[in-house]
C-alpha cells in the first residue's frame, strides 16, 4: 500500500508523532543558534571556535541530520490535525501534576429526606480534559457532586450532554475515578470550579482529595525532550573540545576518517534499505508485526554499528600501529593515553552518527507500520497516540543498543592494541555471542560438575553480560522500559567500558611501536 493510497486521516495518524519529533528538533536548533549568537556577542573567539567545531567535526553531519528532521517536521504541519491545540497543550505543563487537598466538612442538621441535606461548597479547580485520577477519602458517608447534579432529571438519558458528576462515598473506604480504567469522565464542565459535599454522617468529618492531572495531550512532551536531547549532544561535543583538546584532535581525525570510508556509506545505505523493506515483509504474527519490526530494526542497527566500531578500531588503531603512523602521532605532544582515548571517542561519535541517521527513519517506519497493518487487515485505524506510544517504547531500545555498541567498541579498541583487524573481528564476534549467552551458561552450570560451574562463572565475570542491553522481552510484552533500568544499565556500560579502556591503556603502554 503506497502513501498516496492512504486517506488523509491515516496519513495524519502516522505523521503526527513524526511532526512532534521534527518540531522538537527544530526547537533544539533554535536554542543552539540563540546560544551560539550570545556566545559570539560576548566573545568573538568563542564564536569562531563554535563555527570551527561545527564545520570540521562530526557535528556537521549530525547538524545536517537534525536540520533535515526539523524540515520534515515543519513541512508536515499541514498534515497534522489541530497543531495549535497540541502546542497550546504544552503550555499547561506547569499547571498540572499531583496534589492532595484536605477539607473539613461540617455536620449537617437532621432532615427528613437525603436530598434536603444542605451542600457545602469546596474550592477544587481543574480541567475536565486534564483529569487523570481523583480519589476521595473520608471516615463518614458523603455525597459528592458537581454543581447542578440532581437537577433536570426530566432530560432524557439519550441526551448527548453529559450529566453533572455525582459520587456516593462510603465512610472508611476510597472512592476513585481513574482514566486508566477506561471509564468515561464523569464531569460535565470543562472547567470545574468546585464541588458540593453533603455530609451524610452524624458529625463533622475530614475529606481528603487526591487529584492527579496531566496535560490534554501528554505526547507533546516529546517536543522539549527532543529539543533537550539535541542541545545535550552539542554541549557534550563542545565540552569535550574545551576540556580535552588533544584527545578531541585525535577523535576528530578518527571520526572524519571513518565517516569518509566507503564502508560507512555502504552500511548506511544497506541499513536504510532494510528498514524500509521491513515495513512490507509479512511476518505472519497475527497482528503483532510491529513487534517483529521493532526487534528486527533494533538488531539491524546495533549489528551494523558494531561492524563499523570493530572496523574502525582495526583500521584506526591496529593498522596505524602496524603502519607506524601511531609513532608519528606520538612524536608530537600527545601521550599514549590520549591517543587511545581519542580513538575511542572518535569511534563512539561515529557510532552515534550511525544511530542517529538510522534511528530516526526507524522510528518513522514504526509509526507507519501500525497504519499500514491496519489498512492491510481491514481493521480500525489506530490513533496517532498509539503510533506515538510505539515510537516512545522503542527509544529505550535504541539507547540500550547504543550502550552495547559502546561496550563492544571499548573491547575492540583493547584488542586492536595487540591484534590485527581479522583477529579483532573473530574475537569481538565470540565475545558478542558469549555475552548474550552468559545468563544461559551460568544457569546451565549450576549444580553440575565443579569445573563446569567454575568455567561458567569465569565467563560471566570476564565477558560482559550483553543481555542486559536486550529489550526483546519488553518488546514482546508491549511494555515500556523503566527509567531506573536505563540508569543502572548506563552505569554498567560506563564501568565495563572504563575497565576495557584501562586494559587497552595497559596493553598499549608497553607496546613497541618502532
Amino acid at each position: 500500500m503506497s502513501l498516496v493510497a492512504l486517506p488523509l486521516g491515516a496519513i495524519s495518524t502516522w505523521v503526527t508523532p513524526i511532526w512532534l519529533l521534527g518540531i522538537g528538533a527544530g526547537v533544539g536548533l533554535v536554542l543552539i543558534l540563540v546560544g551560539s549568537a550570545l556566545i559570539t556577542a560576548l566573545s568573538r573567539k568563542g564564536g569562531a571556535a563554535i563555527l570551527l567545531g561545527v564545520r570540521e567535526g562530526i557535528l556537521l553531519p549530525i547538524l545536517l541530520t537534525v536540520t533535515l528532521m526539523a524540515a520534515i517536521g515543519v513541512m508536515s504541519t499541514v498534515l497534522v490535525r489541530h497543531p495549535g491545540q497540541l502546542v497550546s497543550s504544552l503550555t499547561r505543563v506547569a499547571s498540572v501534576g499531583e496534589e492532595t487537598l484536605t477539607f473539613t466538612i461540617n455536620a449537617s442538621p437532621p432532615v427528613e429526606y437525603e436530598e434536603d441535606i444542605p451542600r457545602q461548597q469546596i474550592d477544587l479547580r481543574f480541567r475536565r480534559s486534564e483529569l487523570d485520577k481523583i480519589e476521595f477519602t473520608a471516615p463518614q458517608d458523603l455525597l459528592i457532586s458537581e454543581p447542578g447534579a440532581g437537577e433536570g432529571d426530566e432530560v432524557a438519558a439519550s441526551d448527548s450532554e453529559p450529566r453533572p458528576a455525582e459520587f456516593r462515598h462510603t465512610g472508611g473506604e476510597k472512592t476513585v475515578w481513574s482514566s486508566r480504567h477506561g471509564a468515561t469522565n464523569p464531569f460535565s464542565q470543562e472547567r470545574v470550579e468546585g464541588l458540593q459535599i453533603a455530609n451524610l454522617g452524624g458529625g463533622p468529618t475530614e475529606l481528603k482529595i487526591l487529584l492527579q492531572t496531566d496535560i490534554r495531550y501528554p505526547e507533546v512532551k516529546a517536543i522539549p525532550i527532543t529539543a533537550a536531547s539535541v542541545v545535550i549532544i552539542f554541549l557534550l561535543y563542545f565540552l569535550q573540545r574545551t576540556w580535552m583538546p588533544k584527545m578531541s584532535a585525535i577523535a576528530l581525525a578518527t571520526s572524519k576518517s571513518e565517516v569518509a570510508q566507503p564502508l560507512f556509506l555502504v552500511v548506511l545505505a544497506i541499513g536504510l534499505f532494510a528498514l524500509l523493506l521491513f515495513i512490507f515483509i509479512p511476518y505472519n504474527t497475527f497482528g503483532e508485526d510491529v513487534k517483529m519490526l521493532k526487534d528486527s530494526g533494533l538488531m539491524l542497527i546495533m549489528f551494523l554499528s558494531i561492524l563499523i566500531a570493530v572496523w574502525g578500531a582495526g583500521t584506526s588503531v591496529a593498522d596505524e600501529i602496524e603502519g607506524r603512523t601511531a609513532l608519528t602521532v606520538l612524536s608530537k605532544p600527545i601521550g599514549r593515553p590520549q591517543f587511545i582515548l581519542g580513538k575511542f571517542l572518535g569511534i563512539v561519535w561515529t557510532v552515534a552518527l550511525m544511530f542517529l541517521v538510522l534511528g530516526l527513519p526507524f522510528l518513522m517506519t514504526i509509526s507507519y507500520k501500525l497504519v499500514y497493518d491496519a489498512r492491510e487487515t481491514a481493521e480500525t485505524d489506530p490513533t496517532w497516540q498509539a503510533c506515538h506510544l510505539e515510537m516512545v517504547r522503542t527509544v529505550p531500545g535504541l539507547l540500550l543498543a547504543f550502550m552495547e555498541t559502546v561496550v563492544m567498541t571499548s573491547l575492540a579498541i583493547a584488542i586492536a592494541t595487540r591484534l590485527p583487524l581479522l583477529a579483532n573481528f573473530v574475537i569481538s564476534f565470540s565475545i558478542y555471542v558469549l555475552g548474550h549467552l552468559t545468563p544461559l551458561i551460568v544457569n546451565s552450570s549450576l549444580g553440575d560438575f565443579a569445573p563446569v560451574a567454575f568455567i561458567g562463572q569465569l565467563i560471566a565475570t570476564v565477558v560482559p553480560v550483553l543481555d542486559h542491553f536486550n529489550i526483546q522481552a519488553a518488546v514482546a510484552a508491549g511494555v515500556s522500559v523503566p527509567y531506573q533500568y536505563l540508569l543502572w544499565t548506563l552505569v554498567y556500560c560506563i564501568l565495563y567500558s572504563s575497565i576495557a579502556m584501562l586494559l587497552a591503556l595497559t596493553m598499549f603502554e608497553d607496546r613497541d611501536l618502532a
